[in-house]
């Protein structure tokens, strides 16, 4: 059997990592480079795209704003093996340098129960791109590759049937794993007058931001299940989903 890192190394990512490996409920393990969740792009080197390529990547699924491609242009737009798409996620989980008015009351696992009431819509398109996609994998991203790609991965692994621990602890790998990208977002957000205590609260990965919103999808929608029903997203899309981390190709 191959061996497979989670984190793939590369020199202008720090945050690009693979959801497969993780026990499911009927004792399997999720597809390895099936689907990646990633940070943003803008800064990979040649040798780093190489490297996704290498790594199977042929469909890559921008989260960002137009603001934020506009200031930091996505490498793989155009690209001739890869396809891309670009379906913002929630503007108010945008990077923490672009909240520089909010309070320092700002609660994280507020912005993302506000993203699983408020974005449907663009979730269910990326589902449905994710399904839909050709064969070899799958990448998608946003800034920091926690708070909006958190939100997606969430939904991916629960409709995997990955337990709700393993799905904290993925959300809180970027604590451990994507130590330069979070020194860099901070400098930037400090520097642009951002107080500290609100710059803390944006850039944590704490496990109880996950908890809350996995609480509040079992308490308004009746569990993952039922909120991936009621995105509209047709039965076989989410069976593809499932089938897509789930099954050899």
């Amino acid at each position: 059997m191959l061996a497979y890192e989670r984190l793939i190394a590369l020199e202008g990512a720090h945050n690009v990592r693979d959801i497969g490996g993780y026990r499911t409920a009927n004792g399997g393990l999720t597809r390895w480079r099936s689907i990646l969740r990633g940070d943003g792009l803008h800064r990979l080197s040649a040798g780093d795209i190489d490297t996704l390529l290498d790594n199977g990547i042929r469909t890559v699924i921008d989260l960002r704003n137009a603001h934020e491609i506009a200031a930091e242009p996505n490498p793989f737009t155009g690209h001739a093996r890869v396809r891309y798409h670009n379906t913002p996620l929630f503007s108010a989980l945008a990077p923490v340098e672009m909240m520089a008015d909010a309070a320092v009351s700002f609660d994280m696992s507020d912005r993302y129960c506000q993203a699983i009431d408020n974005c449907q819509p663009a979730i269910a398109e990326v589902l449905k791109i994710i399904a839909d996609a050709p064969d070899g994998a799958v990448l998608f991203h946003c800034s920091a590759g926690k708070d909006r790609t958190g939100v997606i991965s969430a939904l991916l692994l629960a409709n995997a049937g990955v337990d709700e621990a393993t799905i904290i602890e993925d959300y809180a790998l970027t604590a451990t794993i994507s130590g330069p990208l979070i020194a860099r977002l901070r400098e930037r957000a400090l520097g642009r007058g951002t107080p500290v205590a609100l710059v803390d609260i944006v850039l944590a990965s704490k496990p109880r931001s996950m908890q809350q919103l996995i609480r509040y999808v079992h308490e308004n929608y009746d569990g993952f299940e039922g909120y991936l029903r009621g995105l509209g997203v047709q039965h076989g899309t989410l069976t593809r989903l499932g089938e897509r981390l789930l099954h050899n190709p």
